[in-house]
């Protein structure tokens, strides 16, 4: 079949979404990816004899479940919820139990009440934002029904508050992670999760402006209706990509994998199919982008269809990621010194406090990494023994910060980066260094390469105020939409952003089912 009513290109999490939810529509869809396999970004690989990595995430906090239910998503061990244990060097854990510290251990009881309220007031805050994600973001001078809807459910969610609450939202909305953890807690361990939750693969330190838009961002997702929540599928984090796969058979995707697309047919301003890197030529009244927005305008579009105002705009996207990834193979379970062993399986956060996150940064704002990192380690292959021979065991830590344009290139720069990250790690767990088989450290520009990803951000693009909502990718694009009619995006680049949360995907497709592509 050479023709189809809607081709989506990249088979990740987005795309597949997007796919299953418009062959539930009734639509005929052909779903294009140009690895060997679907998976994107959650496509898992081996990095040494024996031992595999799961993919660049090795959690989920931000499934969304409308959208599981809705696509018919299979995926157990949702409701389980993982701890976080923050480890700062003392012997000391600071453990959250439950959906971001519901329950806390290894703190004064003052502290923990502190911790509570602080949780509260940010999962409220959070809940008045999160009314905008399942939906294209408003337009600025056309706003629908649908829009002054969200609006007035999200004023009148503030209105029952109070008035009290209402000026603390306004105040906190840009406020810095930094200050708003200083008003309410006094232990540094504390401080420095909010810190580096807030931060995490945004180029941002926990005093910037607005920095705390990105632990919002973080709290708008849940699992098992629990705002924060995080967890690992029964199986491991190998199974999303399945489980994404499975729903979009059943409802009827045709997917082709090891099909590069070369160019978007697009004439007098409206998209009309694809033409394969074979030169194959596929045609479909729409196209579905899950790819990062920047290939999408920039390789596959003539510019000339789109103009060269929007064609600036999106090449100014900032998407240089800022977060390396290290996949270690070890011959056992290595030992975190103070962690107790209820949270070995879960996440587990090496900071010591919101000044370590600010210093850890100010070297990536001139191209440099830190000699004092901080990071989020799991143990992958606990939940799956698969990704390790017997006896042995995976380690896997999202590294911040790690610029990708590295002033001394990363050639150079890998190796001395690589060995601060194993000297953290070994502070943390004596022995650790031992113990290593093999290391693999992804930098940005790794990531770039391994995934696709223009400058090796995961999100698509950074996550900060002028990325957002009506500015994703860019205001002339940012309700799946493009110049283009015809052409939409839905990936982690569209609204409302990075995560697995299939939002993008699905809040596309709904968009074009509506009747919106018309």
């Amino acid at each position: 079949m050479t023709s189809f009513d809607a081709i989506v290109i990249g088979a990740g999490h987005n795309g597949l979404a997007a796919a299953t939810r418009l062959a539930k529509g009734g639509r005929r869809v052909l779903v294009l990816e140009a690895a060997n396999e679907p998976g994107g970004a959650t496509r898992g690989r081996e990095f040494a004899p024996g031992f595999r990595s799961a993919g660049l995430a090795h959690l989920v906090n931000r499934l969304d479940a409308d959208m599981a239910r809705d696509i018919g998503l299979d995926l157990a061990g949702t409701d389980t919820l993982l701890p976080t244990a923050v480890l700062d060097g003392s012997g000391k854990a600071a453990v959250l139990h439950g959906a971001y510290g519901e329950r806390i251990d290894g703190v004064s009881p003052g502290e923990a009440d502190a911790f509570a309220a602080l949780r509260r007031k940010l999962v409220f805050q959070a809940g008045i934002l999160k009314r905008f994600l399942r939906r294209p973001p408003p337009q600025i001078g056309a706003l629908s029904l649908g829009d002054l809807s969200t609006f007035a459910s999200a004023g009148f969610g503030l209105i029952r508050k109070g008035r009290g609450e209402g000026r603390d939202f306004l105040r906190m909305l840009l406020m810095n992670v930094a200050d708003v953890a200083d008003e309410y807690l006094s232990d540094d361990r504390l401080k420095g999760l909010l810190a580096f939750d807030a931060t995490l693969g945004i180029h941002l330190g926990p005093r910037s402006p607005t920095s705390l838009l990105g632990l919002y961002y973080r709290l708008t997702g849940e699992v098992a209706g629990k705002a924060g929540g995080q967890f690992v599928p029964a199986g491991g984090m190998a199974r999303v990509a399945p489980a994404f796969l499975r729903a979009a058979e059943k409802a009827g995707v045709t997917l082709r994998c090891g099909t590069p697309v070369g160019r978007i047919l697009a004439d007098r301003g409206r998209a009309s199919g694809v033409v394969l890197g074979d030169g194959t030529e596929i045609v479909a009244p729409i196209v579905v982008s899950a790819i990062h927005p920047q290939t999408t305008f920039l390789h596959l579009v003539d510019p000339a269809e789109s103009g060269t105002g929007f064609v600036r705009s999106v090449k100014n996207v900032r998407s240089h990621g800022n977060v390396a990834k290290l996949d270690l193979a070890l011959d056992r379970i290595p030992n975190f010194t103070g962690l107790p062993a209820e949270a070995r399986g879960g996440r587990i956060v090496l900071v010591r406090s919101m000044e370590q996150v600010e210093e850890a940064f100010n070297p990536a704002k001139y191209g440099e990494f830190s000699s004092d990192p901080v990071m989020e380690v799991m143990l992958p292959s606990l939940a799956d023994p698969s990704l390790a021979p017997s006896g042995g065991c995976t380690v896997s830590a999202l590294v911040q910060y790690a610029p990708y344009r590295l002033k001394a290139g990363w050639a150079s720069g890998k190796p001395a980066f690589l060995r601060i990250v194993l000297d953290t790690l070994e502070r943390h767990a004596p022995g650790l260094g031992k113990s290593v088989v093999a290391a693999s450290l992804m930098t940005p520009v790794d990531i770039e390469a391994e995934y696709n990803l223009p400058g090796g951000h995961w999100h698509h693009g950074e996550l900060q105020a002028d990325q957002l909502l009506v500015n994703r990718p860019t205001g002339a694009a940012s309700g799946y939409r493009t110049p283009i009619e015809g052409l939409y995006l839905a990936s982690a680049g569209a609204h409302p952003g990075g995560g697995i949360s299939g939002l993008p995907g699905w809040n596309a497709a709904r968009h074009i089912l509506s009747g919106a592509s018309a």
